[in-house]
């Protein structure tokens, strides 16, 4: 879910870039790839992975 949500993040960095739109110190492409860069860290390190099945043993 976190590599869904970066990857749309890094496409309206790109969306944001490409057509030069004015927008203000947050919502700059350079914030939203690095927060999209974020999220795909927490997915790659399994934050974002599912449930864990520590609590469903028989």
């Amino acid at each position: 879910m976190l590599a869904i949500i970066s990857a749309v993040l890094f496409f309206i960095a790109f969306i944001i870039g490409a057509v030069d739109i004015g927008t203000n110190d947050l919502f700059s492409p350079t914030n939203l790839m690095l927060l999209g860069l974020t999220l795909l860290a927490l997915h790659l390190a399994g934050l974002g992975a599912g449930w864990s099945a520590f609590g469903r043993r028989r």
